[in-house]
């Protein structure tokens, strides 16, 4: 796309003008995650997740009204109305697309790094992301939940049921004694995309060892994972990855 000409905001034609609500909207994007990795690189991880969650619940409180005011919808109890209205089934399609966007951004991300710098620059930054957002989407869904999330391992298998990948991929629990489950992704989106095109599983197993336990501990100190396989391990028709979860009670 050829970028604009002139110099002032008011010289943008319609369109341009529409282009920079994108832009502007993707840098405050940008803004609010690069406040939070400063706070976070400050302070210790709960004082910065305090200050994330203040400062969240306030920001999208004002963008909110805000942007209300000027499209013309009305806010109910902190939520947009049009999506409170929406129909029972538009609004699970919605939470698909919403979701399947998170996965999508997660692959243009990887690819963009691969492409221009290779796949071991593209795992390492992989698996470091990892070990940022899976701690992130622990507190976000013990602060979704409140005081409706069980504590141990209930309350795991409740966080593990509601992360995004919950709405993409399709997993299964099992209780191995008393102390301890088996999680398994039976159904991967992105391997099953691999696998429809004959390639190899994609070797995730690095990334997955961040990703649950960093999550598990972030949830509850006191629980352990281990990994019972993850590709590039073999493993069974019925699942892709399969991880133990224990509770550590000493």
């Amino acid at each position: 796309m050829t970028p604009p000409s002139v110099t002032r905001i008011d010289d943008l034609d319609h369109k341009d003008k529409a282009r920079l609500v994108v832009d502007y909207m993707h840098r405050t994007i940008m803004h609010y995650a690069q406040w939070y990795g400063e706070v976070r690189h400050q302070l210790p991880a709960e004082q910065a997740y305090d200050v994330l969650a203040e400062a969240s619940e306030r920001s999208l409180a004002i963008q909110l009204k805000r942007l209300g005011k000027t499209l013309g919808f009305a806010m109910e109890d902190g939520l947009p109305k049009p999506l409170l209205d929406l129909p029972a089934e538009t609004l699970e399609d919605l939470l698909d697309s919403v979701a399947f966007n998170w996965l999508a951004n997660d692959g243009v991300w990887f690819q963009a790094v691969e492409f221009n710098h290779g796949m071991n620059d593209a795992k390492r930054c992989n698996d470091s992301c990892w070990a940022q957002f899976s701690p992130f989407e622990a507190w976000s869904i013990r602060r979704f939940l409140g005081a409706d999330l069980a504590p141990g391992l209930e309350g795991l298998k409740q966080a593990l049921n509601l992360r995004v990948y919950g709405r993409i991929n399709r997993q299964s629990f099992e209780d191995d004694g008393p102390q301890a489950f088996i999680f398994r992704m039976d159904e991967c989106r992105v391997q099953v995309a691999r696998k429809r095109k004959g390639l190899d599983d994609y070797p995730c197993k690095s990334a997955g060892l961040v990703e649950y336990a960093y999550f598990a501990r972030a949830f509850d100190a006191r629980i352990k994972t281990e990994c019972i396989g993850c590709p590039p391990d073999a493993h069974p028709d019925d699942w892709y990855c399969a991880w133990r979860f224990s509770l550590e009670t000493e």
